[in-house]
């Protein structure tokens, strides 16, 4: 009886691996894979895509709907990853600025997935890119797709 049991208890665990829940599980879901957009005529996050009072508003919006799981710093919790770390960097390296700007707007907050406007995901995507070094410029960050898609996360500074 006990054997049948654990045999049981087995199997319905090895069933739900792609859907238990961790940490690890949370920083490794599967990211979109677009197309790499066009490097002529595009810019990236190195070239000043938002302005300081973007991610000042931003800075604001961060601490009210996300702070308490990706911490105060963007250093992460149990639950979410850090946003302004090289591994943050990396992961999001050669999409473009859509790809990050829809992952926010559909599934965050946690608590809340797709509350957030158009503009208070720009708003916030901004203050992300001013902690995690890239430069603001004097342009607010577009909350168009078409416009997002045109942009490249790219973790280095591509040399000129």
């Amino acid at each position: 009886m006990k054997t049948s049991i654990v045999v049981v208890a087995f199997i319905g665990l090895a069933g739900l691996g792609p859907f238990r829940s961790s940490a690890r599980a949370e920083r490794a879901a599967p990211l979109p894979q677009a197309a790499a957009p066009s490097r002529e005529g595009s810019q990236s996050v190195w070239d000043g895509i938002y302005t300081e009072e973007q991610a000042k508003r931003g800075g604001a919006l961060y601490s009210q709907n996300c702070a308490r799981c990706h911490g105060p710093e963007l250093t992460g919790g149990e639950t979410a990853p850090a946003l302004a770390s090289s591994e943050f960097k990396e992961t999001w390296s050669g999409l473009s600025v859509d790809d990050l700007f829809e992952r926010i707007k559909i599934s965050m907050p946690q608590d809340n997935p797709g509350s957030l406007s158009r503009q208070q995901t720009a708003d916030i995507l901004a203050f992300v890119l001013s902690r995690g070094g890239f430069p603001a410029g004097r342009t607010e960050l577009p909350r168009e797709a078409e416009v997002l898609k045109q942009m490249r996360f790219e973790a280095s500074k591509p040399a000129r």
